[in-house]
């Protein structure tokens, strides 16, 4: 049952004969959801699986694929780690997050925290943290501390909070806008290499037409994958090279083999020296997970019905969680870095489904491609990887920040939020713009007015500095060297 006086889920459900549309039905279903918090919840008796979950399932996994990928292979370049470890430590991490922490957490105990997933944009400082002396287990260990005490003391809600639509709008269209770009280059790049870079044109062009008309007859939900698939089949009839190489198997499950000092990442276990020397990063990483969390809550409450209150992501819950799981699976000897899954949150908002049906599927659909292997190598593949993102991810964030502002007002804050990220990083950008929207000197200003001293500059100040003070030490200032000697060094 939920509340007291209140009929629980099974009761309130109706078939989908009963609607006018499909629309219709998935917006009832959101609206009469009451998920246990940290508690059991129970396939039909909560909720219900339906065809749309498969597709944020699908883009959960092509996305986890290669995210994971992208991380491990990072770590494994400065340390001069082989191809044949990334893969194999990726499918371990996949096997990692499935079996451990989506199907019993997102799925089953807590379904409004959103799945842990793969903090993309610390991708590119990790070569900088290994030159500094870092250590992948001291790093996963600090981030999951430093984001648990973030989690537990509500500090992600409450950032999330005074964070307004135009801040948070503005930085949706520069994630977005980046995004497509990135992966335009990507599959250009791609096709290039093998002197048919034509073949990337006719795939982007196509995937185009596809998404106008998708939205044109209101099933963008769709777009994903057939999306994949559109481009898997332009890119086999034009003749571009693929080949299946990852075989079936179960990657080593023992944390001994990662931590040893002869095998696995081959660096035994982190000493003082390593927690101190990746200390600047796990703060910064912490700091990057409330503009993307609280992205990805804004994402769904622009697609669900406004009385489906009870089953938007809880955002100190999924902080607890994914600190949990970056604790867990970097103790297991896993190279994940954590954040909050937007390759599943983001369709799964445009199919109009919560989180727990489709997450069970993406740990079902994590564990085949780990243990099979090939899905990994078509999941890779750049044309399904690059249009996949393009539909799942970046085009959404796009539409989201624009409808987020359309007034005069939240369209000053996105224009400072955008200028002010393409100086430095998203986390500057974010930061920054907060400060001074709640300030009142840019936004709305009667929302400014209207907030406490706490709230309104000494909250946002504090971060303000902090984020400065941990980039700067680092050397993330353009044009300005890295404060620490060890920093400015590795320039």
């Amino acid at each position: 049952m939920t509340d007291n006086n209140q009929k629980s889920y099974r009761e309130l459900h109706k078939p989908k004969e009963q609607f006018a549309s499909r629309e219709e039905y998935l917006e009832h279903e959101l609206t009469i959801m009451a998920p246990r918090r940290w508690a059991l919840n129970l396939p039909f008796r909560d909720y219900r699986f339906e065809l749309e979950d498969w597709v944020p399932a699908m883009a959960a996994t092509i996305g986890k694929i290669v995210m994971v990928a992208a991380v491990v292979a990072a770590f494994a370049g400065p340390l001069g780690l082989s191809s044949e470890f990334v893969i194999e430590n990726a499918r371990f991490e996949m096997l990692i997050a499935a079996l451990l922490f989506v199907l019993l957490f997102s799925g089953v105990f807590n379904p409004t925290a959103n799945l842990a997933g793969t903090h993309g944009p610390l991708i590119p400082l990790i070569p900088l943290i290994v030159a500094s002396g870092g250590h992948p287990m001291a790093l996963g260990i600090m981030v999951g501390v430093l984001g648990f005490v973030l989690g537990i003391s509500k500090g992600g809600s409450l950032l999330a909070r005074l964070t307004s639509d135009g801040v948070c709008g503005g930085l949706l269209l520069y994630l977005g806008f980046i995004g497509v770009t990135s992966q335009i280059k990507s599959l250009f790049a791609w096709a290039n290499g093998f002197d048919m870079g034509y073949v990337a044109f006719v795939i982007v062009f196509a995937t185009i037409v596809m998404y106008a008309y998708l939205e044109h007859i209101r099933m963008r939900w769709l777009a994903i994958p057939l999306g994949a698939i559109l481009a898997a089949v332009i890119a086999f009839a034009l003749g571009a090279p693929f080949e299946f190489s990852t075989e079936p198997g179960i990657p080593n499950l023992n944390p001994a083999y990662w931590w040893g000092e002869d095998t696995g990442w081959k660096l035994g276990l982190p000493e003082f020296q390593h927690f101190v020397a990746v200390a600047p990063f796990a703060v910064l990483a912490v700091a990057m997970w409330s503009p993307d969390f609280l992205g990805h809550r804004i994402f769904q409450e622009l697609n669900y019905p406004p009385k489906a209150k009870k089953v938007l992501m809880n955002i100190d819950d999924t902080m607890c969680i994914a600190a949990a799981r970056q604790a867990v699976g970097t103790a297991l000897g896993g190279g994940n870095l954590t954040s909050s899954w937007g390759t599943y949150m983001v369709p799964a908002a445009i199919a109009k489904r919560p989180i727990p049906a489709g997450a069970i599927l993406t740990g079902l659909l994590c564990v085949i491609a780990a243990v099979w292997g090939y899905p990994m190598d078509l999941a890779i593949w750049p044309p399904v990887l690059s249009v996949a993102l393009l539909v799942g991810v970046y085009l959404p964030l796009l539409e989201a920040g624009m409808q987020m502002t359309r007034e005069g007002k939240t369209s000053q804050s996105a224009a400072i939020v955008i200028f002010s990220s393409a100086l430095v990083n998203p986390v500057f950008g974010w930061s920054l713009t907060m400060l001074l929207d709640n300030l009142g000197l840019i936004g709305d200003k009667e929302r400014g007015q209207g907030l406490g001293h706490r709230d309104r500059w000494i909250i946002p100040g504090v971060v303000f500095l902090i984020l400065c003070g941990v980039m700067a030490a680092i050397g993330m200032f353009p044009g300005i060297p890295a404060l620490l000697e060890s920093f400015r060094a590795l320039a």
